[in-house]
């Protein structure tokens, strides 16, 4: 009988992980929505991350303080030290990013920009998370990707890229805005600087 209640457990586990990794969907034709924001809803941190194909430039995050020639001055100690920590999580995101990437193929396919948006729902909602986005090559072209959630309620991760051939055809994001939609109405916006 344990088994069997452990194994449904196992198994309800499994299916609310794989709901949770769903894969944005593009949207064909992007049309404006009216605007209703609401207390509600709200963004709490999004995190941007640019991988290029080339490695960042620099000592590494590898190097200690402890590396220091003992003769060395105590102005060039801390702001050695300051770099390293500073390159760090830079060299964690590239490295995560790229984990189990083992071909130039395969590695190319990660390249581009990673978007992750932290949001809050207030009370439950049936809400789509929609990422707008201009990229250099295409100007003015505004293109989206959606991920819907049913009856959602606290705090969520979203996460959205344009890599792979995506950004080599069509350029770097320029500028972008993320909504949360309820009922076809704007509940919560984020944007970047460089959205009009």
């Amino acid at each position: 009988m344990k088994f069997i209640v452990g194994a449904v457990g196992l198994i309800i586990i499994a299916g609310e992980l794989a709901r949770g990794a769903e894969e944005p969907r593009v949207v064909e034709k992007v049309t404006p929505l009216p605007v209703a924001l609401s207390k509600d809803f709200e963004f709490r941190k999004t995190k941007l991350f640019f991988l290029s194909q080339a490695p960042p430039k620099g000592q590494g995050a590898r190097q200690t303080t402890s590396t220091l020639k003992p003769g060395a001055s105590s102005k060039a100690a801390p702001n050695q030290k300051t770099a390293t920590l500073q390159d760090a999580p830079i060299t964690f995101e590239r490295q995560y990013r790229l984990f189990g990437a083992v071909t130039a193929l395969d590695q190319r396919q990660r390249f581009g920009d990673y978007f992750d948006f932290f949001w809050r729902a207030k009370r439950p909602a049936d809400l789509t998370v929609r990422l707008e986005y201009r990229q250099e090559k295409l100007h003015e072209h505004v293109q989206a990707q959606e991920i819907s959630y049913r009856n959602v309620r606290g705090t969520r991760k979203t996460e959205f890229k344009v890599i792979g051939d995506d950004y080599f055809d069509d350029g770097r994001v320029i500028a972008w805005r993320c909504l949360l939609i309820e009922n076809g109405r704007i509940v919560a916006e984020n944007r970047s600087y460089m959205w009009e």
